[in-house]
């Protein structure tokens, strides 16, 4: 009796040790799996983004639909990074110039070399009388790699003698005050702004540019944007674009007066 109780314990000890070996190995399998799937999304995201890195997809068909300028009508775009394309678009940011043939071709995370690529489709073939270039806070970021201040400003320079070289008056916007960046928490963001805006006026006054300046009336004492104005220190609220809409409409007639 002692022998076969002795056998039937032992029996159940192997099992039970098989059982915990198989949800051992079946729990090292699922999470496996799951790496995978999640290293699968990854890839897949970024060959995505590799096949249209300057996202000229976005508005391939809104431009193909949009008409050309009626006689007489003087388009504006406005082209940048998320701060333009949220304006009128996200909640709580207003209303984007009503009654005013301008036309948003903003595009969140944007650096300024995806902006050059994309720069005759989504401005050039638009026809307009002039454009409002807002962008760089993604270059200081790194948003697609590390960028120098010179690479930032020689993408300027390229966007405002494409504009030029097509007859497109060009309104070079000042980046706007941030000091942390809600996704880049290790960037320290606000004298890297304060000093290419200084470049960017400079470009300018020497290429005969108008320059919107933004910062000057948006900034605080840390070289941020006030809650008021933006809700994470990046991206305007209705009150910071109410600040923002004024001033360009300024830079917009005085660029049509040149």
């Amino acid at each position: 009796m002692k022998v076969l109780w002795s056998v039937v314990l032992l029996g159940w000890v192997g099992f039970a040790g098989v059982s915990g070996w198989a949800q051992a190995v079946s729990g090292t399998v699922s999470t496996a799996t799951a790496a995978e799937d999640v290293t699968a999304k990854k890839l897949a995201a970024a060959d995505a983004k590799l096949a249209d890195w300057a996202q000229l997809g976005r508005y391939r068909a809104e431009n193909a639909a949009l008409a050309a300028p009626a006689a007489g009508e003087q388009r504006v775009v406005l082209y940048g990074d998320s701060i333009t394309d949220a304006w009128g678009r996200r909640p709580g940011t207003g209303v984007f110039f009503p009654g005013k043939p301008y036309v948003n071709r903003g595009i969140g995370g944007q650096t300024t070399p995806q902006m050059v690529v994309r720069f005759e489709q989504d401005v050039v073939r638009l026809k307009p009388a002039v454009v409002v270039i807002l962008a760089g806070t993604n270059d200081v970021a790194g948003n697609t790699g590390p960028m120098t201040p010179d690479m930032t400003l020689d993408n300027f320079e390229a966007m405002a003698a494409i504009a030029k070289g097509n007859g497109i008056k060009v309104v070079i916007a000042s980046i706007l005050p941030a000091s942390a960046y809600p996704w880049k928490p290790e960037v320290k963001p606000a004298e890297p702004i304060k000093a290419l805006n200084v470049r960017l006026k400079a470009m300018c006054e020497r290429e005969g540019l108008v320059y919107l300046d933004y910062y000057t009336p948006m900034t605080n004492a840390a070289g941020g944007l006030d809650k008021e104005l933006a809700l994470d220190g990046v991206h305007p609220t209705a009150k910071g674009y109410g600040v923002m809409g004024p001033l360009a409409e300024k830079a917009i007639a005085e660029a049509l007066a040149k």
